[in-house]
């Protein structure tokens, strides 16, 4: 099934927004004025605005009456609670994204954690994990469910070093809106675990489930995370 052409709105978000990540733009510089987007892009007032709208929506801009967009420094620490992603939180150049297990569809788990519909059961659902590592040191354990619900070509992607919120919304237009979570502090419960994040058995880990809810009907980002923060802190920004 093919996507629709991405509107200049969004199109005109993702490079600016691609920018701040890559640093192109940094905190407390300003970005172009709408009227110098305008121009710059060919684009009209309300296009930009819709833009910019989303940018400070995420948190990477602060919009100032009479002043203009500011970037915004976006949180430090291990973005897991954040819909914002990872990968935007930490940036490129000091994570490192393993694939453990690549994507496949396979029957839903009698024991999840969370209410699924009967159609996210019938569908089955996209599995896979994967490490997070943060300048050589593995932080966090990721065990990813997405419903096989309109996916195309998904299980044939590279996730390695790829962030799965910019994949969802780049290639299939699924945005992160908000999201429900529950976080305890465990015993590494197995020893794979225990292996896979440089463990001895019996250390202390955070356990989280969360589910998270996006901009399209009913398809929810499921996830389960072990996560060693012996090092690092945990921010959230819901």
């Amino acid at each position: 099934m093919s996507l629709r052409a991405t509107p200049q709105y969004r199109q005109l978000y993702e490079k600016l927004r691609k920018h701040i990540v890559d640093g192109v733009y940094r905190e407390g510089d300003l970005l172009p004025s709408e009227n110098e987007l305008c121009h710059l892009y060919n684009l009209t007032r309300p296009t930009v605005r819709k833009a910019l709208d989303l940018l400070t929506n995420e948190g990477f801009i602060k919009r100032h009456q009479g002043l203009g967009s500011i970037v915004h420094k976006l949180p430090k620490g291990i973005g897991i609670l954040s819909i914002s992603g990872t990968t935007t939180a930490i940036g490129r150049k000091d994570l490192e994204t393993r694939t453990i297990i690549r994507p496949h569809i396979v029957p839903w788990p009698e024991d999840f954690p969370f209410s699924i519909s009967e159609h996210e059961k019938e569908v089955g659902w996209m599995y896979f994990t994967r490490l997070r590592l943060l300048s050589g040191i593995p932080v966090i354990y990721d065990i990813t469910y997405l419903p096989n619900i309109n996916l195309p070509r998904f299980t044939s992607r590279n996730l390695d070093n790829k962030s799965l919120f910019d994949i969802l919304r780049t290639s299939y237009r699924i945005e992160v809106r908000s999201g429900e979570q529950y976080i305890k502090a465990i015993n590494a419960p197995e020893k794979d675990i225990c292996d896979i994040l440089g463990l001895e058995p019996d250390v202390p880990v955070l356990h989280l489930q969360r589910r998270l809810d996006t901009n399209r009907l009913n398809f929810y980002i499921y996830s389960i995370l072990y996560c060693n923060t012996d090092e690092h802190s945990l921010y959230g920004i819901f």
